[in-house]
């Protein structure tokens, strides 16, 4: 998920704060940071269902990549926490 994120909001020329503020400007919810895309990208967190319906409609990626990122995610998380 989080080499998708920053793959597709650099090819865009857009900073952290540039994807944050063109989120808050679709979705109308502010609770979204540079912040909080920083830790998308590097991999702490991973966007929910809400927050992946925006990125698809900002980043003009298809919610389905987007989900499939989001499991790829959580499930190389469960690996990694049950191995170590």
């Amino acid at each position: 998920m989080c080499e998708l994120l920053a793959e597709r909001r650099t090819a865009r020329g857009w900073s952290q704060d540039d994807l944050a503020a063109r989120l808050h400007a679709m979705s109308g919810n502010d609770s979204v940071t540079r912040e909080e895309i920083s830790r998308w990208e590097r991999g702490k967190r991973i966007p929910g269902p809400y927050w992946r319906s925006w990125l698809s409609r900002v980043l003009e990626t298809p919610c389905a990549e987007l989900e499939l990122a989001a499991a790829v995610t959580r499930r190389q998380r469960r690996l990694a926490e049950s191995t170590g």
